[in-house]
Formats: structure tokens, sequence, C-alpha cells
């Protein structure tokens, strides 16, 4: 059984009467080991006896600590620590990226400057484990050449395995992140993907495997980097043609 934490109080306002009590007294279960990666949190009502608090306020607690990507509630089993990289919550994410303007130049340059080096350190410090992943991925990615939305889910996650691999858990925090908002611009122009360029990717992503595999730094970060810039060439295809879509007929003929 877990005991009862004291929770401080901020001068400014009593926590204990906010949902901000049930993030401190999580925060507190965290540093002190008793909540691992993959750890469930206790039962609603239990939580909300140990804090001191109503359940209503612990359910406002949870969704703050969700937007933070600190706890995942799953339906009729309860709510975890994510294991894995911890990232920023998609949604809260996603606010950021339309606050601030964030465009496909600013996504695809964040990648090349975090990937590349995460390919690197990939090549160097793949588990046998990831390389098996890293090698499921590509086969599905050629698997599903005629399925798009599938193929992008694979080519994501062949990204996300790759910055786990480098061994560096903030590196993996951050590619994680920005796949997720990666995702959400790509998954709307990914159905205008030519059959041509799915199967260079799909290449790009084996070449990039045989390179960590064979624990070729340079390699790795030399095809990570070109296979980033050809990514981001298809996509402004894609979002031409899309665009292309939505004009008037002659406006359309025009722009050919």
């Amino acid at each position: 059984m877990v005991r009862p934490l004291i929770v401080r109080r901020d001068a400014r306002h009593d926590v204990t009467d906010s949902a901000s009590a049930v993030v401190a007294y999580v925060r507190q279960l965290i540093d002190r080991g008793t909540l691992e990666p993959g750890g469930r949190l206790p039962a609603e009502r239990e939580l909300a006896r140990q804090v001191g608090v109503s359940r209503p306020t612990v359910r406002a607690g949870l969704r703050t600590l969700a937007a933070l990507g600190v706890v995942r509630s799953h339906r009729g089993s309860g709510t975890y620590i994510p294991e894995g990289p911890p990232t920023l919550g998609a949604e809260a994410l996603s606010f950021l990226a339309a606050l601030h303007k964030f465009t496909v130049d600013d996504v695809f340059e964040t990648r090349r400057i975090i990937e590349v080096g995460a390919a690197g350190l990939a090549a160097e410090r793949a588990t046998p484990e990831q390389l098996a992943e890293l090698a499921d991925e590509v086969a599905s990615m050629f698997a599903a050449l005629d399925d798009r939305q599938l193929f992008l889910v694979h080519d994501i996650n062949f990204h996300r395995v790759v910055a786990t691999a480098s061994g560096n858990p903030i590196v993996a925090s951050v590619v994680e992140m920005v796949a997720s908002l990666f995702y959400e611009r790509r998954r709307t122009t990914a159905e205008r993907a030519v059959d041509r360029n799915h199967r260079d990717a799909a290449d790009a992503h084996r070449q990039i495997y045989q390179a960590i595999r064979a624990k070729d730094p340079e390699r790795a970060r030399r095809l990570m980097s070109d296979h980033l810039l050809r990514a981001r060439s298809y996509q402004a295809k894609e979002i031409l043609a899309s665009t292309l879509e939505m004009q008037p007929p002659a406006r359309r003929r025009a722009a050919r």
C-alpha cells in the first residue's frame, strides 16, 4: 500500500483544493521511485483519498498530466506512466504548432538536426532487438507500398526506433514529439504521394537500416540526411497537388 505523502502548500493558494495537488502528488511518487515507466497509478477513488481532494479534482489533475505526456489512461484498465520516450502530449504540441506557426520547413529542419545524429548513434549503440525492429519496419514499408496511410505509420515508426536506438532518452523524446507533429501534417497529403517516391523512400530506409546494422555511423548519418532532404521534396509536391485540387479548374490548368 502506498503511504500518503505530504503535499507542500504554495503560499499563493491552497494546492490541496486544486488539480495541482494531484500533479504534485504524482510527481512525489515518481521522485520516490514508487511510480516508474509502465507503472499504474492508484484507482481514482484511492488517489482522491490519498491526496485529500474530490474525484473531479483528481480527473482534472490527470488531464493535466496527460497533456504533459506523464500519464496515459486505458479504458477499463486504469492510468499508467507510459513506457518508452517521455513526450509532450500530441494535442498540446498541436496547439503550440498552430500558435507559433510551425512550418513544414521548420519540422524538416528540426528532423535533420536531430535525426542525422541519432542515426549515427544508433549505428554505434543499437541492440539486436532494435535492429530486428528496424528490419520489421522496413519489411512492413515494402509490404504497404499500396496503402499510403499504413506506409506512413511504418515510416514514422522506423524513425522512432532509430531515435530509441541512439541510446539517448532526450533524443528519443524529441523525435517522438516531432514525429507526432509530422504525422498530423503528412497524413493529410500522403494520398497524393506517387508510387515511385514511395519505393524510393522504402529503399532509403532499407539502406539506413543496413548502415546501422553494419555499425557504420558516417554512412548512417549521410543516408539519413539524404533521405530527409528527399522526403521534404516529396512532401512539397504532395502539398502542391493538394492545393491545386482545391483550385477552380481554370486556375488548376494554368498552374500546370
